[in-house]
C-alpha cells in the first residue's frame, strides 16, 4: 500500500504530504500517528530550516478526519475523548514544530485539515481553495482544545460564525478573515511557496527559532521571568550574528551556520 503520509527533502526545506487525494486527504488514525512521528523527527534536527504541509492531488489540502472510522474511534463519549486526545497530541506537533511551518493549500481545507493549517506559522493558498468546519452537519463538536487555537488566529466571533453556519467560505473571504496569510492564483502557488520557503532558510535559523517560541510565549498570561526575558538577548553571542552583521557591511548576503 502507498504511504499516507510522504516526506521529501531538498536541502533545508522538507515538504509532508498528505497522500490519500481519493478521500480529500482526509485523515486516519494511523495517519496523525504517523504525522506525530515525522514532526518529532523533524523538530529533532537542527539541519531543517522550514517544513511545508501540503495534500497530494491538487484537490485538498485535507478533509479533515475519516469519518469512515467513527463507528471504531468515537462509538460513544468515552472513546471519542481518548481518539481527540491522540488526535491533539499528535497535531500539536505541527504547533510546537521549533522550524517555521508553512502550509500550501489548495482545494478543500476543512474540519481537522483547516486545524491543521492553522498551526501553521504562514498559510498560503490558491485562490480557488475552501475552507470551513461544518461538524454540526454531522452532530459533532468541536472540543476547548481544537478552538483555542482556531479562536486565538481569528477571533472568537469569526469561529462562532464558522460553527454555528456550517458555511463552506472561498479564499477571499478566508484571508479577510484571518484563516491564511495570502492567497495567489494556482498556476502561481507552487512559486510563491518556493519564494516564502527560500526567504525562511536563507534567513538565520536561530533567530527564526527564538521569534517563534518569543511569540508562542506571548499567548501565555503569565509574566515573563527574568532568564526568559533575557533570552531575546543571546543573539548576540551567536556566529550567526557575527556573520550577520559582516555581511551587511560589506552590503552581501549572509550564509549563516545555525550556531
Amino acid at each position: 500500500m502507498e504511504e499516507q503520509i510522504l516526506v521529501r527533502r531538498e536541502g533545508a526545506i522538507v515538504t509532508v504530504t498528505f497522500n490519500r487525494p481519493e478521500k480529500r486527504n482526509a485523515f486516519t488514525v494511523a495517519m496523525y500517528g504517523r504525522l506525530g512521528a515525522i514532526l518529532d523527527e523533524l523538530s529533532a534536527d537542527d539541519s531543517v530550516r522550514c517544513v511545508v504541509l501540503e495534500g497530494a492531488g491538487g484537490k485538498a489540502f485535507s478533509a479533515g478526519s475519516d469519518i469512515g472510522e467513527f463507528d471504531a474511534s468515537r462509538a460513544a463519549s468515552e472513546e471519542a475523548r481518548d481518539y481527540a486526545e491522540f488526535v491533539n497530541r499528535e497535531t500539536d506537533k505541527v504547533w510546537h514544530c521549533p522550524h517555521p511551518t508553512i502550509a500550501r493549500i489548495q482545494g478543500v481545507c476543512v474540519g481537522g485539515g483547516l486545524e491543521i493549517a492553522t498551526m501553521c506559522d504562514v498559510r498560503i493558498a490558491s485562490s480557488d481553495s475552501r475552507f470551513g468546519i461544518p461538524v454540526n452537519r454531522v452532530g459533532l463538536t468541536v472540543d476547548y482544545h481544537e478552538l483555542a487555537l482556531i479562536s486565538e488566529l481569528i477571533g472568537r466571533r469569526n469561529t462562532l460564525e464558522l460553527l454555528i453556519e456550517g458555511r463552506i467560505i472561498d479564499a477571499g473571504e478566508a484571508v479577510a478573515k484571518g484563516l491564511v496569510s495570502r492567497i495567489v492564483a494556482p498556476e502561481m502557488l507552487d512559486a510563491e511557496i518556493e519564494s516564502s520557503a527560500r526567504r525562511i532558510v536563507e534567513a538565520a535559523p536561530l533567530v527564526n527559532r527564538w521569534h517563534k517560541r518569543f511569540v508562542r510565549r506571548l499567548g501565555d498570561p503569565r509574566p515573563l521571568d527574568a532568564a526568559e526575558a533575557d533570552e531575546a538577548f543571546g543573539c548576540f553571542d551567536t556566529e550567526d550574528y557575527r556573520i550577520g552583521t559582516a555581511a551587511f557591511a560589506a552590503k552581501r548576503k549572509a550564509s549563516f551556520v545555525g550556531r
